[in-house]
């Protein structure tokens, strides 16, 4: 749901440029993982400790956690050419870079990790894990019937790796699945078409990125749009959703959600979210396992070499723009 600058080149090494090249990395981990690389000098930083030898950086791969600092960093780094993300997600770095550096993402990383999460969270939803949890905690033994996440209708809005992963993941569940796009094609349809394809379905999974399209996609009117006790789930961005919007809903216990973040995030603590009845809440760590660390690094290894034999990266992105 978003539209793309035509790509920089210049910033590319030719192939006969063949010094190696350092590149600050902010896990011990990924340290290791780039050490394969031909041509790369690693640089151990940590977010409050930058070492010397940093202004020789030609390549900065942030860390996973939101950090105004990164950016700032980015900007002080003289020879840099190049910003690898260990994450799918580039909203909070598009604009933010010097003219010609280039920002590459980490898409392919995380999406059967989300999936799982995704998953987790609509069989403990259907299932009442929630109640049996707190039923538990008070000693009481409250046998009841449940729901099923067995046959229902699973919308996915945005069509990237999650939609196919998470497609892979529902199939033993004989969940009947469509997916929206920006545009149509084959076997996706077309965001025009998202508000009359609510009603039909039972789960509305939101895995887009954040751009002027996407922000408060789910408003109160779209979210009217839902079927009686359906449920919202976003691993998007937090303000892909109108939050005011969803307590209203939640609180009147038409419709259910999962959400892996929130408008604010982090949530303060009195925010009304907390204890909305049929809300399954966790705090941005959809994406994060051991899995996904060694996913993501993998991924940003394969860009970064692209990259040093004068090739464009894969997850190269340029601006996103509104349209």
């Amino acid at each position: 749901m978003n539209q793309q600058r035509p790509v920089v080149r210049q910033a590319i090494p030719a192939d006969h440029d063949r010094e190696n090249v350092t590149v600050l990395v902010p896990h011990e981990f990924g340290v290791a993982a780039l050490s394969q690389v031909d041509r790369v000098r690693t640089l151990y930083y940590r977010r409050d400790e930058i070492p010397p030898g940093a202004d020789t950086a030609r390549i900065l791969i942030p860390d996973f956690r939101p950090d105004p600092g990164a950016v700032a960093l980015a900007r002080r780094l003289p020879r840099l050419q190049l910003v690898q993300l260990l994450t799918s997600g580039a909203d909070r770095w598009i604009g933010q870079l010097p003219e010609g550096v280039l920002l590459s993402t980490a898409r392919g990383a995380h999406g059967a990790g989300v999936a799982e999460w995704v998953l987790g969270a609509l069989i403990a939803l259907y299932r009442d894990f929630p109640a049996f949890a707190r039923s538990r905690q008070e000693r009481r033994w409250d046998t009841h019937s449940t729901a099923t996440l067995f046959g229902k209708r699973v919308l996915i809005v945005g069509a990237g790796d999650l939609a196919q992963a998470l497609t892979g993941v529902l199939a033993p569940f004989r969940a009947a699945v469509t997916t929206v796009a920006s545009t149509a094609r084959p076997g996706v349809h077309a965001v025009d078409e998202l508000a009359a394809l609510l009603p039909h379905h039972d789960v509305v999974v939101l895995a887009v990125p954040l751009t002027d399209r996407t922000r408060a996609l789910m408003d109160a009117r779209m979210l009217a749009r839902m079927g009686d006790g359906a449920i919202l789930v976003n691993v998007s961005r937090g303000p892909v959703v109108d939050t005011d919007a969803l307590v209203t809903e939640l609180v009147s216990h038409r419709l259910r959600a999962a959400i892996d973040v929130t408008d604010p995030e982090p949530l303060p603590p009195k925010h009304p979210l907390w204890g909305a009845p049929g809300l399954f809440l966790t705090p941005h760590t959809a994406g994060t396992s051991s899995h996904s660390t060694t996913r993501a690094y993998e991924v940003a290894a394969a860009q970064i070499q692209r990259f040093l034999t004068g090739r464009v990266p894969e997850n190269l992105i340029g601006e996103h723009t509104a349209g």
